[in-house]
């Protein structure tokens, strides 16, 4: 049974890494006592993704653990778990039928958002959908001032009638936002209350639970799509729950969120727009570890799954964290890895749009039925049926053979689609890999060009299922000379859930002025979110030595729209601790504007407190380098089909297993592995360092 109270170092001997994606649920065991690390990979179970993840653990344990064959959970110490499950319901807009409780007059706030145009010359720019109808927008009389003083009272026999009609819509969640809530949360407090008893057993999101900060659509988009995703991730968690608890699992298991941290169960239900980048977030904190030992600094991650595509951008070696982001369109405030995702992935369905060209995703097909090649009865061509129809990946079996495809099939499926478009099938094949690494090449530039990186001075890194099966095209599309390959790029996801700490970040909207007059209104809130981190800690039962808190300020000049986060010194707030802030604020304004104004006043807006709590991680194993020959891991070849050549060419086989650091080889090549494919195209060379990197050369 769990016991919630075990916080880091229960009884046991093997820490496990789940990560659930659209397709493959990845398994990554390492144990505390040898070091050893090992990896697993199952097929994921869409209708209940638990049946995935409890499957892949009992295999997982009783293929690698030894005397776990009859209770494969017992020697499990921590289990920590990422999911695409809130990021892929998102994207596919599969969440929820929701409610939305806000002030009176603001009852489109959330389709008017600020009036920003991001695609301000593209006159075929696609809106993001409303995730709550108009119909389900119900407007309430109620004012709040920005003091917190209330101007109107909130009618509560309106949020009555207005739950009222929400229930007979068969609406599964409500979110409540009004204005100033995060000054005043009485009446959102009020209409929650309101809300339960009209409504027993909804999903009930109010805007200062989950963002108690100013910008009124941040905050209230954010309790919009917490709502959205709720009931999604509540269902997820009662299922998986359960059989965890009956493969005897002896601790609290713990989801990761999008900071790179992870939470006990229990507060994942409740805050699932925290984990819309959980899966994706422990593939950065994986990366980030693998680069620093490989002596890359600049890398940007790309991370492939069956649905989507996941990018970030490390420089120096660190990876860019922000409080607000926009994911798929829907901007969020919530403290986060600065990831950007995009609907492409290995499952991703190519289709003809309405200008009769050829698209892929973001629509995928998922595990169930999956490709064509599949065989379970889906018709629909996806980038993985094209790669099987190329022969880039095994035409007759993959997961290290645990898995037969039906390249016929695909062939098939591709044929009829190039009969529509006047294609060749091989034409068509290729196309949808040049259509799909188009778009995930505008995903990199999003977070590298358009802030000022060029991707040609960084290397990219590859994983996830698909990852090194595209890498080099996309690093071709972009200029970039080199691609990393991870040992077991398939599973790096649940690998960095061995390598995060766990995390919870808490912070408080405050409009103050930088001032000695103002030091006790200042240290009053660093103490109030301080205090709400050190009921966490005891929540999750962390030892004192192993607690780790850091504050920091979001400050601006008086006037100024964007705020800069600053880190708040150690200790108790005092004049000296102002004057420090104020130099830190300075110093970073000059940095990113290239200008300071010392004489203009500043303002403290929100205050944050992130907590951390240590755990042991596993550590990356390293090898000398030795014989550069890599015949012994030659396992075959076989015929592909490469634009360069514009026909199949005979390509090298290698077993990932039997390469060796030292090792090294000329494209056309394929590397083989249980958890993905990596490509190696004519003119790429690939060698193997230290800690079984594969490190690939394009010419500039």
């Amino acid at each position: 049974m769990m016991d919630g109270s075990q916080g880091i170092t229960p009884a046991g001997t093997w820490r496990v890494g789940v990560d659930s994606g659209g397709t493959f649920t990845d398994v990554c065991l390492f144990d505390e006592a040898s070091g050893r690390i090992e990896v697993w990979k199952v097929s994921s179970t869409p209708d209940d993704p638990s049946r995935g993840i409890a499957q892949g653990v009992e295999e997982g344990m009783k293929e690698h653990a030894e005397g776990s064959e009859s209770d494969p959970a017992a020697a499990i110490a921590y289990l920590g778990h990422g999911t695409t499950v809130a990021t892929n319901a998102l994207i596919t807009h599969r969440g929820a039928k929701v409610g939305l409780l806000t002030t009176e007059g603001f009852r489109d706030l959330l389709e008017i958002g600020r009036q920003k145009r991001p695609d301000l010359y593209d006159l075929f720019a696609e809106k993001p959908q409303t995730l709550v109808p108009r119909a389900l927008r119900f407007e309430l009389p109620e004012r709040m001032l920005r003091t917190g003083e209330i101007d109107k009272p909130l009618d509560e026999e309106a949020v009555r009638k207005a739950a009222r009609a929400m229930k007979e819509a068969g609406v599964e969640a409500v979110a409540i936002c009004f204005l100033y809530a995060f000054v005043n949360p009485v009446h959102e407090q009020a209409a929650r209350r309101i809300v339960e008893e009209e409504m027993p057993g909804v999903f009930l999101c109010a805007s200062h639970e989950i963002a108690p900060e100013f910008r009124e659509f941040e905050r209230l988009s954010t309790a919009t799509v917490n709502s959205y995703l709720g009931p999604i991730m509540h269902r997820y968690i009662s299922r998986l729950t359960p059989r965890l608890q009956d493969l005897g699992l002896p601790v609290a298991p713990h989801l990761t969120q999008s900071n790179g941290g992870v939470v006990r169960f229990e507060a994942a239900a409740q805050t699932p727009v925290r984990a819309v980048l959980s899966g994706p977030s422990t593939g950065v904190v994986a990366a980030q570890a693998i680069g620093a030992r490989a002596g890359f600094d600049d890398i940007i991650t790309f991370d492939v799954g069956g649905t989507s595509s996941d990018v970030a951008l490390m420089a120096g070696g660190e990876t860019a964290q922000t409080n607000e982001s926009v994911v798929h369109g829907y901007p969020i405030k919530a403290p986060m890895l600065d990831i950007h995702t995009v609907g492409a992935g290995g499952g991703s369905i190519a289709s003809i749009d309405s200008g009769g060209l050829l698209k892929v995703g973001p629509e995928s097909a998922g595990a169930d039925p999956g490709p064509v090649c599949y065989g379970r009865g889906a018709t629909d061509p996806t980038v993985t049926d094209a790669n099987i129809v190329l022969q880039i990946l095994n035409p007759v079996e993959i997961l290290g053979g645990r898995m037969k495809v039906r390249r016929d099939l695909a062939v098939e499926a591709i044929a009829k689609l190039g009969e529509r478009l006047g294609m060749e099938t091989m034409d068509v094949a290729q196309g949808i890999i040049s259509v799909v690494t188009a778009n995930m090449a505008k995903a990199i530039r999003v977070i590298s060009v358009q802030r000022g990186h060029d991707p040609r001075n960084y290397a990219l890194m590859a994983f996830g299922g698909a990852g090194p099966l595209h890498a080099v095209r996309l690093a071709q599309e972009l200029g970039m000379t080199t691609v990393i390959v991870p040992r077991s790029p398939g599973i790096l996801c649940a690998m960095g859930l061995l390598l995060t700490d766990l995390r919870a970040d808490f912070s408080a909207t405050r409009l103050t002025a930088l001032e000695p007059a103002n030091l006790g209104i200042i240290a009053e809130t660093v103490a109030s979110v301080e205090a709400e981190a050190s009921g966490w800690f005891d929540a999750e039962a962390i030892p004192a030595d192993k607690r780790r808190l850091t504050r920091r300020i979001d400050m601006r000049y008086d006037g100024q729209n964007y705020e800069l986060s600053i880190p708040l010194p150690d200790g108790p707030v005092t004049e000296a601790t102002l004057e420090v802030l104020k130099q830190g604020f300075t110093e970073a304004h000059e940095r990113l504007y290239g200008f300071a104004v010392p004489e203009e006043r500043i303002l403290c807006v929100t205050f944050r407190a992130e907590a951390m709590g240590l755990v042991q991680k596993a550590e990356l194993p390293e090898r000398a380098l030795g014989d550069p020959d890599p015949s012994e891991a030659v396992i075959g070849s076989r015929e592909v089909w490469y634009p360069e050549t514009g026909a199949f060419t005979e390509t090298t086989l290698y077993a990932r297993e039997k390469l060796a650091p030292g090792m090294a080889f000329a494209g056309p090549a394929i590397v083989e592995q249980m958890d993905t494919t990596t490509l190696v195209p004519p003119g790429v060379t690939a060698t193997v360092d230290k800690i079984d990197n594969l490190i690939l050369e394009l010419s500039a």
